[in-house]
């Protein structure tokens, strides 16, 4: 009991000496209510980045598969789109993979789309009918592009949302003639919007037959034939996607006669969710590891303005002393100061991190969010900081001499 009321004083003659110096301890504090601020949004937004980037990844569906071209190295050097891939390719997995539904081959390239004075710049994408489906995209209004357009070649085009908005703003935009390339194509259907995919905007993008690319746009190259982009593929459902994956290379290998390194990759849902995951928990990380940073410089600061204090305090601590007061007392009441203003400047910094998160995730596309065993590590984080800090003046203090100590009364 006695242990109790000792501490229950300590806590009160710390809580009165910060109370009494109102604006020393606001200052002190600012240091961690700004680093535990910054920790707090700093990981919210990498959480957003990893949620945004999951979210995109999961509307490809967890069967689709996609075949692109080039080795690994070609990618690290940032060569785009080698021709290692041939629509050949593309018809030889729909007919020979057996755990393989649908597969979509596409040729994408850049392209300046005019509507009469109205110009933008877009990508233009040769596909087939069945890249509605495989890749979980919808049509708003008109239609898709259909198998008798891909067989007739005809200048067809669907449009992305914000495309449509920058091109055609005013009416219906079916029916309406686009040039693409000094080619003339109507307006079939305009797609509901998507998002980004891949770190690119599918609602500025434009759709047109396969045939229709090849024929007029892209051309057929004589030495490889029609070179794809890339190749989506959808498996029989998500039990064959491994087995997809095995069988497409393997038949791949074969057709291009490799024998060491494959000229292509094949990467499922679950890839690029890795490949994310490390990348935006990397992320994280360093943001989070930056925040701590000013968690350290706030716990500095609380150090220095104890020193500081300790200095200002001498005759009262040889007071206490000489009255009766231990070695031990002064310890715990300048170290439960140090405790008491990292963690109020953690909470209210945890406050301010929240609506600076809740704020992110209201008015931008990032879903910042941040869970509550986070704030309170956070929190208990600076409230260490707190304590480590503190030791040394919190020492100095208890190691003055009360004789020293009262001849500067």
């Amino acid at each position: 009991m006695a242990l109790k009321l000792a501490m229950g004083e300590t806590v009160g003659m710390a809580i009165a000496t910060l109370r009494a110096n109102r604006l020393r301890s606001l200052l002190t504090m600012l240091g961690i209510v700004i680093g535990n601020a910054s920790v707090i949004t700093l990981v919210g937004v990498g959480r957003g980045a990893q949620n945004l980037a999951e979210g995109q990844l999961n509307t490809l569906g967890a069967n689709v598969l996609f075949v692109v071209p080039g080795n690994n190295d070609s990618r690290r050097q940032g060569i785009d789109f080698p021709k290692t891939l041939v629509l050949e390719d593309a018809e030889a997995i729909g007919e020979q993979v057996p755990s393989v539904k649908r597969v979509v081959p596409q040729i994408t390239l850049s392209a300046v789309l005019q509507a009469g004075a109205k110009s933008s710049s877009a990508t233009v994408s040769g596909i087939t009918p069945e890249f509605l489906s495989v890749r979980r995209f919808e049509v708003a209004q008109g239609r898709f592009i259909d198998q008798r357009d891909l067989e007739g070649a005809r200048n067809v085009v669907v449009i992305g949302p914000d495309l449509r908005e920058k091109l055609l703003p005013l009416g219906s935009a079916i029916g309406k003639q686009l040039r693409i390339r000094d080619q003339s194509f109507e307006v079939i259907g305009v797609m509901a919007p998507k998002g980004a995919v891949f770190g690119q905007n599918q609602d500025e993008a434009a759709y047109i037959p396969l045939s229709t690319m090849v024929s007029k746009l892209s051309g057929r190259d004589p030495t490889y034939g029609v070179s794809l982009n890339f190749i989506s593929v959808e498996a029989r459902d998500e039990a064959s996607t491994s087995a997809a994956k095995f069988q497409i290379t393997n038949l791949l290998r074969q057709r291009h006669n490799i024998l060491r390194e494959d000229d292509f990759a094949v990467r499922s849902q679950k890839d690029a969710l890795s490949i994310v995951g490390t990348i935006t928990g990397g992320l994280t990380l360093m943001l989070g590891a930056i925040g701590a940073i000013s968690l350290l410089v706030g716990g500095i600061g609380i150090m220095n303005i104890m020193l500081v204090s300790v200095s200002e305090r001498t005759s009262e601590i040889g007071l206490r002393k000489a009255i009766g007061a231990r070695s031990s007392d002064v310890l715990a009441q300048f170290l439960v100061e140090a405790l008491v203003l990292s963690s109020l400047g953690g909470v209210i910094g945890s406050a301010l991190g929240l609506s600076a998160v809740t704020a992110v995730a209201a008015f931008t596309p990032l879903p910042a969010a941040i869970g509550g065993v986070s704030v309170l590590i956070t929190v208990g984080l600076s409230g260490t900081i707190g304590l480590v800090f503190g030791v040394l003046p919190a020492r100095r203090a208890a190691r003055l001499d009360p004789i020293t100590a009262l001849r500067s009364l």
